[in-house]
């Protein structure tokens, strides 16, 4: 069954990622001096050209610096570490993106550690995911940040939601359950030893899902009117699709995410987002004018 790219129950992420770029720019604009995001590459790996890209793009596109560094696929855990020591130290770096995923050598969480809280972009310190359990949410993973991103846009009133997660990674499932109960939402977390998902999901108010398997949740798990955000992105032989059938859901949804064009195009507007916030807290931190 197609889908009606007009539908008003499909929850696009343009609009969105549209009015957060607007203001970053404007920030931007009246703070010259606000140094560069450093993009680091380690080893030759295709898929993540195509994330560097896409960030430049929308770097440019809102005036903000974009360095791109490539280390090569031999580059030992200790340089990478003093490598990113440098630009802690560095007052010109405003901050630093870690792209996944790395050589097999490499230890990403370790290196996720040694960014410093305040240039980590990305929100994947363990201080950064730490201080979402605290409330503060400024500084969040991207793709959790732009899934609540796109519940507000709903404009439901967040306190008491009844909302489910399905997935509990540590980058999306874990973060975004926790940044969701910051926002007063009441939250239950489905995982794989989850005895019966559909149990859980349909008394929810709000599904959001992310576990990579595709077309997982369908209509017979969703509640009349809820938001149902999906985070998943599958590639098959139709071409990339979500962990949600979107086709089968939106007669009973009240608001779908599609994929791509939902949570995707947030994700990378959270992270231009998050730098202008990095300044602020490097400023408050007296580390810049």
């Amino acid at each position: 069954m197609s889908i009606d790219p007009k539908d008003p129950r499909l929850l696009r992420g343009a609009p969105v990622r549209q009015r957060i770029l607007d203001d970053v720019q404007a920030y931007v604009a009246q703070h010259s001096n606000i140094g560069r995001i450093v993009s680091v590459s380690i080893g030759d790996i295709p898929e993540v050209g195509i994330y560097v890209r896409n960030q430049a793009r929308v770097a440019e596109k809102v005036q903000l610096p974009f360095d791109q560094e490539y280390w090569g696929a031999d580059v030992t855990q200790e340089e990478c570490k003093a490598r990113i020591q440098k630009m802690n130290d560095d007052p010109d770096v405003l901050g630093v993106i870690l792209q996944r995923p790395v050589p097999d050598h490499i230890n990403v969480r370790s290196l996720q550690s040694a960014i410093h809280p305040l240039k980590d972009l990305e929100g994947m310190n363990p201080a950064s995911i730490g201080n979402i359990i605290y409330n503060d949410v400024a500084l969040a993973p991207c793709t959790a940040a732009a899934a609540v991103e796109l519940v507000r846009e709903t404009g439901l009133n967040m306190e008491g939601l009844e909302v489910v997660m399905v997935g509990h990674s540590e980058i999306v499932g874990k973060p975004a359950a926790m940044m969701l109960m910051a926002e007063g939402a009441t939250v239950t977390v489905c995982h794989h030893m989850t005895r019966s998902v559909a149990m859980h999901s349909r008394r929810a108010d709000v599904v959001v899902v992310a576990v990579g398997k595709a077309h997982l949740i369908g209509a017979d798990m969703i509640k009349p009117g809820a938001v149902v955000i999906d985070i998943g992105i599958n590639q098959t032989d139709d071409g990339i699709v979500g962990d949600v059938d979107t086709a089968s859901v939106i007669d009973t949804a009240g608001w779908v995410t599609p994929v791509p064009g939902g949570v995707g195009p947030v994700t990378v507007a959270i992270l231009m987002r998050n730098a202008t916030v990095a300044h602020q807290r490097q400023v408050a931190a007296g580390w810049l004018n």
